[in-house]
């Protein structure tokens, strides 16, 4: 069975991407990963706030400005967070010698300004791409949507403008048009929209009544977001499309191939599972194919998009309607 397929302009022999987690924070993980079978692997996320900041014990919160300090202790101390930007890179370095898969650098930022240079340095220690991880949660209250959407575009052409290598944006579904963004982004150079990053939302602990980080891992119903999106815009933009959260087997590899994913991105999976999970979920995507009679995963994307969808409104507020009226109470 062909399971290959094309993503930021690589040949890549399998759609199943690792996405950026700590399990990349180990190179033995990564060796490990393109053993069972990862077509290739997003690095961890180095942070804005790590590039700009001169002293590493405050480099998460120091650029926040004046906080009291309960606020401090929201965020992390240093040394319970990741490696620091030369380490960073000395890590990219280290991968491209180990591994033969692609490995594709991620960058966490939500302004513009110098850390973008650091993006040429990541091209320079042999990163294949960069995925852009705007991770942006507005909360001035005269800051207009326009504004919020132009710095995404201001963001990726800043990193463009640095590097020669493809460059995808990770970014949220919050936008009031979620389709003239992705189209904006397009216009702006993006090679890959990677749909969509799960915003990690904070926590209340009535115990010690002190707010705390909720990390919560994705489940399969998770993926219906994305795949509603990318049905959605594939065949409208350029850009290559990523599906990321809630793909925990080879049923939602497929489904999201259908909808015209380019590549399909696994964490929490691999976390709940094990690395070694990756041959079990590649394993029923090709009993699927082969069980359906297909030659290659090229045939499946985008068979389901909304382009190619017998009942286009199926994907839009029609199907709504319908959801609604199975249920009688």
């Amino acid at each position: 069975m062909d399971i290959t397929t094309k993503y930021l302009g690589m040949d890549l022999h399998s759609p199943l991407v690792v996405s950026a987690s700590p399990i990349s924070e180990n190179l033995n993980n990564i060796k490990k990963l393109e053993d069972n079978g990862a077509g290739a692997v997003v690095i961890y996320s180095i942070f804005e706030e790590q590039i700009v900041s001169e002293q590493k014990d405050l480099y998460y919160y120091s650029s926040l400005g004046d906080i009291s300090p309960e606020a401090q202790s929201f965020f992390p101390d240093q040394k319970e967070y990741r490696l620091g930007p030369d380490e960073y890179l000395n890590h990219i370095r280290k991968a491209k010698q180990s591994v033969k898969i692609p490995v594709i650098a991620s960058i966490n930022g939500s302004t513009t300004g110098g850390w973008i240079n650091f993006a040429k340095k990541m091209q320079e220690a042999g990163a294949d791409a960069i995925e852009l991880n705007i991770y942006y949660i507005p909360t001035e209250l005269g800051l207009s949507g326009t504004d919020v959407e132009q710095t995404y575009i201001e963001i990726l052409k800043s990193v463009k403008s640095v590097v020669n290598i493809p460059v995808a944006v990770k970014l949220s579904p919050y936008f009031s048009n979620m389709a003239n963004m992705a189209h904006q982004l397009d216009n702006a150079g993006a090679d890959s929209l990677v749909l969509f990053n799960r915003f990690y939302q904070p926590d209340i602990d009535l115990e010690n009544l002190i707010v705390t980080p909720n990390i919560q891992l994705s489940h399969t119903s998770s993926s219906r977001l994305p795949m509603r999106w990318i049905a959605i815009l594939k065949g409208r933009i350029q850009a290559d499309l990523a599906a990321t959260s809630g793909i925990h087997s080879g049923t939602d590899a497929i489904k999201m191939l259908m909808a015209g994913a380019n590549v399909t991105m696994l964490c929490s999976a691999l976390l709940k599972n094990g690395i070694e999970y990756l041959k079990v979920i590649e394993k029923q995507m090709i009993d699927w194919l082969e069980q359906k009679e297909y030659d290659s995963i090229k045939q499946l994307i985008g068979s389901m998009s909304q382009l190619k969808n017998a009942d286009p409104s199926s994907f839009e507020r029609a199907q709504y309607m319908k959801a609604l009226s199975k249920y009688k109470f």
